[in-house]
């Protein structure tokens, strides 16, 4: 018995055409402060800054690296950055010193005998041939 299985379980629901509603807020944001901007400074000042503004903004929305999501990266960076780092070492017992020893050998080994016509041989032969 056929079972159909969902597809595209992990796909989120788009909210404004092709945006979801977290890659809508974070353009929606970064337009907001330009459009801020744009009343309250110089229009040099207004230019450059909503360069550096629109660009964060659109990273945050569709930039994807090893498919994360920049701010699932940036979330993980700072989590990071922000626990406690504490590395204990503590010394248990006394130190292991190794020693060199000899072993010896009381009879020689032999090498092994291989026969001049083996079985490898034959079934390369035939492989190569194609004889059955």
């Amino acid at each position: 018995m056929q079972f159909v299985v969902p597809k595209f379980i992990e796909m989120e629901t788009k909210i404004a055409g092709p945006l979801t509603f977290k890659q809508l807020l974070y353009v929606g944001l970064a337009g907001a402060i330009c459009f801020f901007l744009y009343f309250t400074t110089s229009f040099s000042i207004f230019l450059i800054s909503s360069i550096f503004i629109g660009g964060f903004g659109f990273a945050l929305a569709f930039l994807r690296i090893g498919g994360r999501t920049l701010p699932e990266i940036l979330a993980s960076f700072l989590k990071f950055s922000l626990s406690p780092k504490i590395f204990t070492w503590m010394k248990k017992g006394e130190p292991v010193v190794f020693q060199k020893m000899e072993i010896k050998r009381e009879k020689e080994e032999l090498p092994l005998k291989i026969a001049e016509k083996s079985q490898l041989k034959k079934l390369k032969l035939k492989v190569d041939t194609k004889i059955r």
